[in-house]
Order: C-alpha cells, then sequence, then structure tokens
C-alpha cells in the first residue's frame, strides 16, 4: 500500500486551503524509463499546492533534489551528477470521453502545460520521477574535454594513449581531398 504522506490530496486542499508537502524517497533506476541513471541517490521533494482559477483546477509549485551516477556518452564511465530543479505544473481533471470510444481530444494551445489527474490524490513519487526524467541531460559528459572512446580499439581516451591512427578518413571523400590539395598548391 502506498503511504498516504507520498500522495497529494485534493480533498484536504478542497477543505483547508493551500497545503505543502515534502518528502524524502529511495527511487530506485529501474523505476525510471531508460538506462541512462546507474546508481540513485534519495530523491527530496517539496510541493505547494493551491487551487486554481478554474474549477477542478490546482496549481503546483516545487522542488526537486536528487544526486545519481550518470555514465558519460563519450567515454562510457560513470560520473557524479546532482541536480536541483524547480517545477510549475498545473492539474485539472482528466476530460470524460465515453466508454468504448477511441476518439481523439484535442487540447487548446493554453492546455499544453496542463497534467490530467482522474483520482482525488496525485503522487509525489510520480512528480519526483518526472522531474528526474526532466533533470537528465540528453548527453551527459563527464567533462566538456572528455576524449571519448577510440573508434578503432576502444581505449578509454581519457586515461590511456593509443597507437591507432588519428584520423581515419571515408575512401568517399578522397575526391575532395584531392580538390583541397590542388587548391592549396594554387594559392602557395
Amino acid at each position: 500500500m502506498v503511504d498516504p504522506r507520498e500522495r497529494i490530496n485534493l480533498d484536504e486542499i478542497d477543505k483547508d486551503g493551500p497545503q505543502s508537502y515534502s518528502r524524502t524517497l529511495e527511487v530506485s533506476p529501474s523505476e525510471l524509463a531508460g538506462d541512462e541513471i546507474v546508481n540513485l541517490g534519495p530523491v527530496s521533494i517539496t510541493a505547494n499546492v493551491q487551487k486554481g482559477s478554474q474549477p477542478g483546477e490546482y496549481l503546483v509549485e516545487g522542488s526537486a533534489r536528487f544526486t545519481a551516477d550518470l555514465p558519460c556518452s563519450r567515454c562510457l564511465e560513470p560520473y557524479p551528477f546532482a541536480s536541483s530543479s524547480s517545477f510549475h505544473l498545473r492539474f485539472q481533471p482528466r476530460p470524460d470521453v465515453p466508454q468504448g470510444e477511441d476518439e481523439e481530444i484535442e487540447i487548446a494551445p493554453d492546455e499544453l502545460d496542463v497534467e490530467f489527474y482522474s483520482g482525488r490524490s496525485i503522487s509525489l513519487r510520480d512528480l519526483a520521477l518526472e522531474q528526474i526524467q526532466l533533470s537528465i541531460p540528453m548527453k551527459p559528459l563527464c567533462t566538456d574535454a572528455c576524449l571519448g572512446l577510440c573508434p578503432t580499439c576502444g581505449a578509454n581516451r581519457n586515461r590511456e594513449t593509443c597507437a591507432c591512427e588519428e584520423s581515419i578518413v571515408d575512401a568517399r571523400w578522397g575526391a575532395l581531398s584531392e580538390i583541397r590539395q590542388a587548391i592549396k598548391k594554387r594559392e602557395s
């Protein structure tokens, strides 16, 4: 059973006004989509929730903090990554769709930043997982100067040098190389 302290209770907000939630969650990397996280530390999430201007709308402002080990996109070595991000979300009731119909529902441009809910509570864990996914860089790098792996022998060029040819030229570009050499001869 889910701990009730890990859920935003919308009935409490309707009854008592704005509420604040703060939790530290243990999250496994397997709970996230993809395999970009090697290790994941505790995730701290805070959320301040209040009613919005429309019926059934709730505004959530908060922050999420976590540390993790991500594999570098160039050398594949894990490196430490820390993130602290804030978020602002709008929740509205999920539109009713008649049972058995696979009809698409068009959303208006002002609804693009809306998340929809169907029950009377919102999971803090789901919010934390979403914020983790949004915080992960598309191309994580251990450093901007990472040399990556040698494409020939696979050696990590940050730790060792290899005897492989430095530049491998695709034979299909040979004709352009000849043109470049002819231009250099003309200029000199």
